[in-house]
């Protein structure tokens, strides 16, 4: 699971560095770049709800088997020196990436119930490794391999790797064996607790794709180096993995998950500021608090799939509602920078519009964070108590 965690951000957060360089090389605009970011992300919107469903049909282990080869296979087409190759593999790393992601919050609560939360935290690390490795080696790879599409190819090799492990040390079990319903979708949706996560998951994943697609063209808008914003996402990307690791456990200390939900949203709208508009000798500040805010948020997120759901059947429904419908809406983050960039807005306003998205993301943290959780009655029935 930690490896598999590791290969769902690399194909993402590599794309964001060399994006100028597809530009020049392309000839793109920046709304056609700005499509380009925001593709993988409503991929990953679209194809979240498809995860509960191949899971019956194939059982959870071969499901995300098949995920890690679509996404070896996508970030493999990358690497051919075609636009139409560059936006297919990218379509096909989504929708990888969005089943993967999906199945891997009900396989957790499935196999560690008592401890599901703390195992989120940890794979929801190795997940931000895999985030900052992307980030950092991006350019680098490119490099070294000699252009920035055989750079983006090369991921595939850690994503066969994965796939070769899972294949080898999956856990077996017989799904229909296991106690507990699930209940229907449509029963899930009836529950305004489950779109309270998903409305949460949404928007702070907004934020992180803001980052992983935009933040190094906005630092150099700003008037920094190429490869200093690389590096400057590279470390917040890093940052994120002791914030992902402890941000559960101090979940745990308080009666609910309120007041840490608000404080990692508090700490990614000001690193947000301090990169974007305030002080240019506190940016490294600022790479920190953002990092640590959304390290924290995402893990966060994840964490409420397991806390607010009482067996692993139901967990997979509110994982496909939360990822699906929550980077639905996530994937209009990177889309809307590239629109407020091609105005010409400045970055003034589009900082503004990003304290927006937290103070939003913050009042659905207040009720997807109370402790509640969603189970099944002896009808089959699905409440919330």
């Amino acid at each position: 699971m930690v490896l598999v965690g590791l290969n769902l951000r690399p194909a993402l957060s590599s794309l964001a560095p060399v994006l100028t360089r597809i530009q020049q090389d392309t000839g793109l605009s920046a709304l056609s770049i700005g499509a380009l970011t925001t593709l993988p992300v409503l991929c990953l919107g679209l194809f979240a709800p498809m995860a509960p469903w191949l899971a019956r049909r194939l059982g959870p282990e071969h499901a995300l088997a098949a995920g890690l080869g679509l996404l070896a296979a996508g970030l493999a087409l990358r690497g051919l020196p075609a636009v139409p190759a560059l936006f297919l593999g990218t379509l096909m790393v989504g929708a990888a990436i969005g089943v993967a992601g999906t199945l891997l919050p009900a396989l957790v609560k499935r196999e560690l119930p008592a401890g599901a939360d703390l195992m989120t935290g940890v794979y929801t690390m190795a997940l931000c490794l895999g985030g900052a490795l992307g980030a950092g080696l991006s350019i680098p790879l490119s490099e070294w391999l000699g252009g920035w599409h055989l750079g983006l190819a090369g991921w595939s090799a850690l994503a066969l790797l994965a796939l070769a492990a899972w294949l080898a040390l999956a856990p077996r079990r017989d799904e229909a064996a296991l106690p507990g319903g699930g209940g229907s979708m449509r029963a899930v949706l009836g529950q305004p607790l489950a779109w309270q996560v998903m409305l949460f998951m949404g928007l702070q994943s907004s934020l992180a794709y803001i980052v992983f697609g935009w933040l190094p063209t906005l630092l150099v808008a700003r008037g920094y180096g190429e490869a200093e914003a690389g590096w400057m996402m590279g470390a917040s990307v890093m940052v994120q993995l002791p914030a992902a690791l402890a941000a559960p456990w101090l979940a745990r200390l308080g009666r609910d998950q309120r007041p840490a939900l608000v404080t990692v949203l508090t700490l990614i709208a000001a690193g947000f500021w301090l990169l974007l508009v305030g002080p240019s000798p506190l940016r490294w500040l600022g790479v920190v608090l953002l990092g640590l805010g959304q390290g924290g948020g995402f893990s966060l997120a994840l964490t409420l799939i397991v806390l607010r759901t009482g067996n692993s059947r139901l967990a997979g429904k509110l994982s496909g509602l939360a990822q699906g419908g929550g980077y639905t809406l996530a994937a209009m983050g990177p889309l809307g920078v590239g629109v407020m960039l091609q105005l010409d807005l400045g970055l003034a306003v589009i900082t503004g519009v990003l304290m927006a998205v937290c103070a939003l993301a913050g009042l659905f943290a207040l009720f997807a964070g109370r402790n509640r959780r969603l189970e099944v009655d002896e009808t089959g029935r699905v409440m919330t108590r």
